[in-house]
């Protein structure tokens, strides 16, 4: 065969402590409305909890997007454990990976009919008053109206809509920028106390070094074409 042989396949990416990874994304390049935003991408991000920090318009929220397929590279390649995205069930994908969006984005009726909305569209039952609950919510929100809701409360309904296909993985973009100090703090405390009860995995864009610091075990800072290790100042307390 030309070239002394055939070629051999790269090895899995690693992660800091040689863990495997939960995402791949290998020489990745990503356009919106013709406009690339990174190319050439490449990093691992592992099981547990990775914060992802960036100035606005370098594509943190496109790089979510990946992710779970609600968008695709224009080139490169996006694995998630070792499997190309390309190749799955979108829809399995999406109640597997769920994206919990930076804005609010609920359905008309009740807190009860948009935390059952995925299971249905699944063809499947819901948990709706443990959803509530995981997410910070009582029973007692099930039948009010979704639009009537605060902006903190209404973060975790989206939450628990998400919740209610019991994903493995989140995908949280700017979870709390919308929000007060004490709210923050509140929806903070929910996102510790999900990774401890379920073992689910997080990605968390965030605009705020200090919180990706509070809640990932690894800092990640997005820039054109490459994903660093945030400076050793910004590691996480763990």
């Amino acid at each position: 065969m030309p070239g002394g042989g055939p070629e051999r396949a790269r090895p899995p990416f690693r992660t800091r402590d040689d863990g495997p990874v939960l995402f791949e994304l290998e020489d990745v390049t990503a356009t919106r409305a013709g406009r690339v935003v990174f190319e050439g991408l490449r990093a691992g991000l592992a099981d547990g909890v990775t914060g992802i920090v960036g100035p606005s318009g370098v594509g943190k929220s496109t790089l979510l997007r990946l992710l779970n397929r609600l968008a695709d590279p224009t080139v490169g390649t996006v694995r998630y454990r070792g499997r190309d995205l390309r190749e799955e069930d979108v829809l399995a994908l999406r109640r597997d990976v769920g994206l919990v969006p930076q804005l609010p984005a609920l359905l008309e009726g009740s807190v009860a009919d948009n935390v059952l909305y995925g299971p249905r569209l699944a063809k499947r039952g819901a948990d709706v008053a443990g959803s509530l609950r995981l997410a910070g919510l009582d029973l007692a929100f099930g039948p009010r109206r979704a639009d009537a809701l605060s902006v903190g409360e209404q973060q975790r309904v989206m939450l628990a809509r998400t919740l209610a296909l019991q994903p493995s993985v989140l995908l949280l973009d700017e979870p709390t920028s919308a929000l007060d100090d004490t709210t923050k703090s509140a929806i903070e405390a929910t996102l510790r106390d999900l990774r401890d009860r379920l073992g689910l995995s997080f990605v968390l864009v965030t605009h705020d070094l200090d919180q990706a610091a509070r809640l990932a075990d690894r800092v990640l800072v997005l820039e054109p074409g490459a994903l660093r290790e945030a400076p050793a100042a910004a590691a996480p307390n763990r």
